[in-house]
């Protein structure tokens, strides 16, 4: 394989992280690397070497239904999954609460809608909720880039006592512009669930 600019790796790998659960295409990556797609294709492979050369690593590269995305290693499976089974008690961000709070009103919704709804980037967030099993994956949108739907998940009805997602109290009736004022909707979302700064419920 020909001599790649570490640099041009570390770029990929960058972009990768940035594009989160969605991923990037080969011409997408080819696009941002300014550069064809065979070579795309070869940086790509290089970047997926040296992820599973490293036994120090985490995460490797894997395309998945043509988008290259960032994955954690299979050998880790388990050890994930305790750490998914035994949720840790730190308190929930301002800015999860918030995705969390679009997420259940929204539902199914992509990343990139969230994020027009908030303003600013939400993938940290997402992991985050995902990594507390509040939220997961419920397919993907048909059109460009299929991206993924989040949906809540049957830890998020136990944790706020609901037996299914109809139960969830109004916010603002009618009024879709509404969720656009993020003070005001979030506002809501806490006093509908008596949600503590700590992230849990009252007692």
């Amino acid at each position: 394989m020909e001599i790649i600019d570490e640099r041009i790796i570390g770029m990929l790998e960058s972009f990768l992280f940035i594009a989160g659960d969605d991923g990037l295409t080969l011409k997408h990556i080819a696009t941002l690397l300014q550069t064809d797609d065979e070579s795309a294709a070869v940086i790509a492979e290089q970047l997926r070497l040296n992820y599973e050369g490293r036994a120090d690593s985490g995460i490797t590269l894997r395309l998945y239904g043509g988008s290259y995305r960032l994955v954690t290693k299979g050998e880790f499976a388990d050890d994930i999954l305790r750490m998914l089974e035994n949720p840790t008690r730190n308190s929930i961000t301002q800015a999860s609460l918030e995705v969390l709070a679009i997420i259940a009103y929204k539902q199914p919704v992509t990343r990139v809608e969230i994020d027009d709804l908030r303003g600013v980037k939400s993938d940290g967030p997402i992991q985050t909720l995902v990594a507390k099993g509040f939220i997961m994956e419920k397919g993907r949108l048909e059109s460009s880039g299929r991206p993924i739907l989040y949906g809540t998940t049957e830890l998020f009805l136990d944790k706020f006592g609901l037996e299914s997602i109809e139960m969830l109290p109004p916010l603002i009736e009618n009024d879709e512009e509404s969720f656009g004022d993020t003070d005001l909707f979030m506002t809501k979302f806490q006093e509908a669930f008596e949600i503590t700064d700590e992230g849990g419920k009252n007692d």
